[in-house]
């Protein structure tokens, strides 16, 4: 095969086949609702899909679910149904987007969305349990809750050796062996112990990639957009954790941006900043939103979202397979608090980013919806600032309600910030 075949069957590929692994997941779902099977609800931190891939129960991420109506535009006759219902304009838009999905028995954009027969939910974020509780109304489902001890302080993380964290890591374990025997009881199925280690090595393999990935894209340029391009990358780490397609599908995507880097092949738009992103998307404009920094050359290579949404797979933690319940619950342990750094400690790590990525700038940016990932960023920022002087930008929007962005306040306010960039950059230019 030539550079340039080569080229052409690589370079694009993660995004061709991630979205179409995405519509094949989707089809599963559909198809789960009109034959009335079983399904599991979970949340991108803390999905145990390990757990309920081994009981080949069907996993539904109502998040992704409602991010998925934004991006399709129709978020927010989704969002006025649940607050005709009865909810507050100030509820989690994801929550109310997927109120509205309920409330229209299970009509979704991507297809039909069925009823769970179990919900599974951590403690990375209090919205997860109040959000639970709402099925609970409407379906009397079980709900399965596992509490996850987070990081005490800033810098504070416990790891094996250390006592607190043995601790903990039982106190998960105890938990996960609990839901082990509610699948047993939704299912009917025995726990397959051969079975759970062979999804575990497919979680081990993809962990391994997405850790890959991100390295990857410390080159210059870089290889992938942490914004648009990795929004794909998150649904097939989330959807395929712990199955075949999902590890193969990682292999070939670092394949593919081991090939661009050896190639010098950056993205489509030339690189002149390099951005850290904060937060979550702005997904009812979501291609304009990245194009408002695009059309100065702006580039986001690495982000926090694909810290907290990646089901701990940032972290490139692989499961021990000789004590593989244990290690699963070490797994959690570590990436459900490390998703809960992501919101609440996140400086000391961007700090480090920021060096190993090479940043120019970092967006800040909070949502109305999302209080969780929200608090805390103005004091974040203005610490990150003083700590290392790099330039950043403060915007706020929302990740679901086109009601509360503004397209043309953020412009005037993105233009602002690379003009100062541009100003910065010649002032060093001079005076080197």
């Amino acid at each position: 095969m030539t550079t340039t075949d080569a080229t052409h069957d690589l370079v694009g590929r993660g995004n061709r086949e991630g979205a179409a692994l995405f519509r094949d997941w989707f089809a599963e779902i559909d198809e789960t609702a009109r034959t009335g099977g079983q399904s599991a609800y979970v949340f991108v931190m803390g999905s145990l899909n390990e757990i309920l891939k081994t009981f080949d129960l069907p996993v539904i991420f109502p998040e992704i679910n409602s991010l998925q109506t934004a991006v399709r535009r129709v978020a927010h006759e989704y969002l006025e149904e649940a607050e005709d219902h009865g909810y507050s304009p100030d509820v989690c838009g994801y929550v109310k987007a997927d109120v509205g999905t309920q409330l229209r028995g299970g009509e979704h954009p991507m297809g039909q969305i069925p009823q769970p027969s179990l919900s599974v939910l951590t403690n990375a974020c209090n919205t997860y349990i109040k959000w639970a509780e709402i099925w609970e109304r409407m379906y009397e489902t079980p709900t399965f809750t596992i509490d996850i001890p987070g990081t005490r302080e800033a810098g504070g993380q416990t790891w094996q050796g250390n006592s607190d964290f043995e601790a903990d890591r039982k106190y998960v374990e105890t938990q996960v062996r609990e839901l082990i025997t509610l699948c047993e009881e939704i299912t009917g199925k025995k726990f397959d112990i051969d079975k759970f280690r062979q999804v575990l090595t497919y979680t081990n393999t993809m962990s391994r990639s997405w850790k890959q990935l991100l390295d990857l894209n410390k080159s210059k340029p870089s290889l992938f957009n942490a914004l648009t391009d990795a929004t794909i990358y998150l649904g097939v780490a989330n959807g395929f954790r712990g199955t075949e397609a999902g590890a193969g599908y990682f292999e070939r995507l670092v394949e593919e941006m081991e090939y661009k880097a050896a190639h010098g092949i950056g993205q489509t738009i030339e690189e002149e900043y390099r951005l850290l992103f904060v937060g979550v998307p702005c997904y009812p404009i979501f291609r304009r939103f990245n194009e408002l920094f695009t059309d100065w050359g702006g580039q986001f290579v690495n982000s926090t979202y694909l810290w907290f949404a990646s089901g701990g797979s940032n972290r490139g933690f692989e499961y021990d397979l000789t004590d593989p319940v244990a290690s699963l619950a070490e797994g959690v342990l570590i990436s459900v608090r490390d998703a809960m750094d992501a919101m609440f400690h996140q400086n000391e790590v961007l700090v480090g980013m920021s060096e190993d990525f090479d940043i120019d700038g970092v967006i800040y940016h909070p949502i109305k919806s999302c209080r969780t990932v929200s608090t805390g960023l103005a004091d974040g920022r203005r610490h990150f600032s003083e700590e290392t002087g790099i330039p950043s930008l403060f915007i706020e929007s929302d990740m679901m309600d086109r009601r509360v962005v503004s397209e043309a306040q953020m412009k005037n306010r993105i233009d602002a910030f690379f003009e100062g960039l541009a100003s910065r950059r010649l002032a060093a230019g001079v005076q080197g």
